[in-house]
């Protein structure tokens, strides 16, 4: 076996959640070209079906299901329909969540717990859901589940203490579970730096901010969807069959946060 070999996931079978765009479409086509068929699953059908034909590009197989992934319902149903579809459970990629910024003194007890439940209890659920379906293939495949995290769960700034501190749990969360899970299911995560995705959209347009970001990014520049996409490919793959309990650190190299967003003091 060559080390490319590591790579390949030939015949397994993925779930990638928030793949309408951005982090989780690259990582869908990314698992595709690798070998994987693949279910994704995001509010928005019209951006899944363009995520879809290019899955389908590669000669895999794809289901798109249309949710709204903030119903832990429906979250934890995307593993029975992979495996009722697909006919194996593989790996899951715990994409979606994400919060908007806000000051302390506004974000309330129920934002902050809409955080925990849109980054965490996403995660738990779908996971939950899909471990027993994983395990009824021991085929010497590999079973393993990535979560995507923040730069921003293990830094502090402004603005970011639901963000911040859901993106934190979720990280924990990671290193738990893989106890948890061990050794038959291997469960891992990413923090992830400054990616050119929607999330960017205002940054990019503005080149005094985006100057801000890359130059306090130490590789110079902001980060691709498939920069993330490879590290999920890692952490599915054989070539990652001895990593488990951790986070990889896929952000430019930066240690503190990269954008100022003028939060103000707090105000008597």
């Amino acid at each position: 076996m060559s080390i490319l070999d590591r790579f390949a996931i030939e015949g397994q079978v993925a779930i990638v959640t928030g793949a309408g765009r951005g982090l989780g479409a690259a990582t869908a086509v990314a698992l595709a070209e690798a070998g994987a068929d693949v279910l994704i699953s995001a509010r928005t059908a019209e951006q899944l079906e363009v995520v879809a034909e290019q899955v389908r590009a590669t000669g895999r197989r794809c289901v798109v299901v249309p949710a709204d992934l903030s119903d832990l319902d429906a979250v934890a149903g995307l593993a029975q329909a992979a495996y009722d579809e697909l006919g194996r459970l593989d790996t899951v990629v715990n994409n979606v969540g994400g919060t908007f910024p806000r000051e302390f003194l506004q974000t309330s007890n129920r934002f902050l717990n809409e955080a925990f439940s849109f980054n965490v209890t996403t995660a738990h659920a779908l996971t939950k859901a899909a471990v027993p379906l994983m395990l009824q293939h021991d085929d010497g495949a590999q079973k393993s589940v990535v979560t995507i995290s923040s730069m921003m769960g293990r830094t502090a700034d402004r603005g970011f203490i639901a963000y911040g501190t859901a993106k934190a749990a979720l990280a924990h969360w990671t290193k738990m579970a893989a106890q948890d899970l061990a050794p038959r299911i291997r469960v891992n995560g990413i923090y992830v730096g400054s990616i050119l995705t929607s999330a960017l959209e205002y940054v990019a347009g503005q080149p005094e901010l985006m100057g801000q970001l890359e130059g306090k990014t130490p590789l110079g520049r902001v980060g691709e969807p498939e920069d993330i996409a490879a590290g999920v490919l890692y952490l599915s793959s054989k070539a990652g069959q001895y990593v488990t309990g951790k986070l990889i650190e896929i952000d430019g190299g930066i240690q503190q946060p990269t954008l100022d967003l003028g939060f103000p003091d707090v105000a008597p």
